[in-house]
């Protein structure tokens, strides 16, 4: 029956806020992203003010920025960042695992060849908290304008009842296009065929659960700098050079180098493609998340063909040692579980690796002749 405003039943009634939502702090949230969103905008955005959903050209026949294709394929995809994501909230920092979610989806993305074009996130939290919630969407607006896309929407989900306190939780979405002709598939893949490998610039975004676990049980602390996590070479020597320093110049702590943001590839591979328009020299991709190394490229090789490695060919970071260490960790487990020092790999034509190889190099990546494709039965082994 409706209630009687004459004995203020209607003023005491149950509201969205009181059950935790609250509607307009979220409007004025969402409200507020529209200009870190454009700074990750180019030319093929299309405004859309007010829209339920973002709008993109696929081509921009406009001189310079025309790609002019022929046959596009959309190539999607979709990733999240792990328990990552508990690390970030247990020392407050929130920046950081918005680039890590970019990362996690492009670098996937580009392993077909494809041109990251759009990005969008969705942010579970239990209440709306502006600040934390602008960094998380400030770190994706970074990682968007590193690797060439646009954000170009999300979702912010408040959802008390399904997260406790402090907890939080992101997925990204990203679509890319690829001319047919030139998407990259395991059938390529001959013998002959050199493995690059590109560094890692850490932990990336797989293994966490592993990583926190091992943080709690040897009682290690997050805010302290260990000499230990300084480079060193694969003989165990002090590498040369300054140790890890963070933005403020001071050596990094625990838990900033836990937190380092997983490397993004994807400018740099779109670059190096657009190099060979013709000529199919880049054979085969695979970024290196979860399940390691031998897992992941052997996703990129055809039932003909193993991959032969030669671990000893890289430095395996610090930070993976350490972790070993202090976890009592089997180098089976290690090879597993993490990157080891190689989060992307690109198998090449023998007699464009050279070429290939400093092209990466004068782009930025740090790149390692990792071993070669030989006839087999479609597996990864070592040297």
């Amino acid at each position: 029956m409706p209630a009687d405003s004459s004995n203020g039943s209607r003023r005491n009634g149950l509201t969205y806020a009181s059950a935790g939502v609250d509607i307009n702090e979220k409007d004025s949230f969402t409200e507020s992203l529209e200009s870190t969103m454009r700074r990750t905008f180019g030319p093929r955005v299309i405004p859309n003010p007010g829209g339920f959903a973002g709008l993109f050209r696929l081509d921009y026949k406009k001189g310079l920025f025309s790609r002019n294709y022929k046959d596009p394929v959309l190539v999607a995809c979709c990733d999240g960042v792990g328990t990552k994501v508990k690390l970030a909230a247990e020392m407050g920092v929130y920046n950081t695992v918005g680039i890590d979610l970019v990362a996690m989806n492009v670098n996937d993305l580009i392993v077909q060849g494809a041109e990251p074009l759009i990005f969008l996130d969705y942010i579970a939290v239990p209440t709306v908290d502006k600040k934390m919630l602008a960094a998380l969407v400030e770190g994706v607006a970074e990682g968007c304008k590193q690797s060439g896309c646009a954000l170009l929407g999300g979702e912010t989900a408040n959802m008390p009842d399904v997260y406790a306190a402090g907890d939080f939780d992101l997925a990204g979405f990203c679509v890319g296009v690829v001319e047919l002709k030139r998407a990259i598939n395991p059938t390529r893949v001959k013998p002959g065929d050199v493995v690059l490998g590109l560094a890692s610039a850490g932990i990336h975004s797989n293994g966490y659960s592993l990583v926190r676990k091992v943080v709690k049980h040897a009682g290690l602390d997050l805010g302290k700098v260990y000499e230990e996590l300084n480079e060193k070479s694969p003989k165990g020597q002090r590498a040369k050079g300054p140790k890890k320093k963070n933005g403020n110049g001071a050596p990094k702590t625990l838990g900033e180098v836990l937190l380092t943001p997983t490397r993004i590839y994807a400018g740099n591979i779109v670059k190096l493609q657009r190099n060979y328009r013709v000529k199919n020299v880049i054979s085969g991709m695979a970024h290196i998340t979860g399940s390691g190394l031998a897992d992941n490229l052997v996703r990129s090789i055809p039932k003909g063909c193993d991959a032969v490695i030669d671990r000893s060919s890289w430095p395996v970071p610090s930070v993976f040692t350490f972790l070993q260490q202090h976890g009592h960790i089997d180098d089976e487990e290690m090879k597993r579980v993490f990157n080891l020092g190689i989060g992307y790999c690109v198998i090449v034509r023998k007699a464009f690796a050279e070429s290939i190889k400093e092209q990466l190099e004068k782009l930025g990546e740090k790149v390692f002749v990792i071993g070669e494709i030989v006839k087999g039965k479609g597996v990864v082994r070592e040297r």
